[in-house]
């Protein structure tokens, strides 16, 4: 499994007491599917991702990314560990406003220490497999909703990442774009054998996914019924 998450229990401190985020989460991804975790908000969706992406050290539990075991590690080891082997698609793109499509990704190499000739032949090769080939020069304002997180998807992906964690990637698109982009995260995660966590309140497009289980009040439950 590339990702696993065992009993890890998260908490925060609320007045006088703790609020659980995570009540003994137990989670497997396996390296070539796509995981998508459903849930009301506030249900815990965004602590499994921080958790499993070392932002947040769990109170209780184990957290095995790629095949290594994050309980004991440092800030610097858990960096180096994000850098080099866990990609985030956030909700919004977060472009920067005066780089070009192929910038935005080249910009992610400089913490890997890539070769910029070897990163830009990376970026456009990323560019190319999520349909922008033809885009690379252009900037933000020049692209539309779907491009913009297309290019979200294919940042995450620059440094060749074991586990892809996706936050919320539809929730600004409309139901054909969403449709899109959902369907281009499956593709990539089976072509680059990513483990794939997806989060989500949006339940229309969960037939794509390899296996949906739902978040309530930081347990994770049965899988979700399949979207009528």
């Amino acid at each position: 499994m590339t990702l696993t998450l065992t009993d890890v229990t998260l908490t925060y401190p609320d007045g006088d007491g703790r609020l659980t985020a995570l009540d003994r989460v137990a989670l497997d991804v396996p390296a070539g599917t796509l995981t998508a975790v459903v849930g009301p908000s506030g249900s815990g969706k965004s602590s499994l991702l921080a958790v499993a992406a070392t932002l947040v050290a769990p109170d209780d539990g184990a957290v095995v990314v790629a095949g290594t075991a994050t309980t004991g590690l440092g800030r610097a080891e858990k960096a180096a560990l994000r850098r080099e082997r866990v990609g985030v698609v956030f909700q919004q793109p977060n472009l920067l406003p005066s780089l070009t499509a192929v910038e935005q990704l080249q910009v992610m190499t400089h913490l890997s220490g890539r070769r910029a000739g070897a990163a830009r032949a990376r970026a456009l090769d990323l560019l190319e497999a999520v349909g922008l080939a033809g885009q690379a020069g252009r900037r933000p304002h020049q692209l539309s909703g779907g491009q913009r997180q297309r290019i979200n998807i294919a940042r995450a992906l620059m440094n060749d990442p074991a586990l892809l964690l996706v936050d919320e990637p539809t929730s600004a698109l409309d139901h054909e774009r969403g449709a899109a982009v959902l369907d281009l995260l499956v593709t990539l995660t089976r072509q680059r054998s990513t483990a794939t966590v997806l989060v989500t309140h949006d339940r229309a497009h969960l037939d794509r996914a390899d296996r949906t289980v739902t978040m309530r009040d930081g347990r994770l439950t049965a899988p979700a019924p399949a979207p009528a």
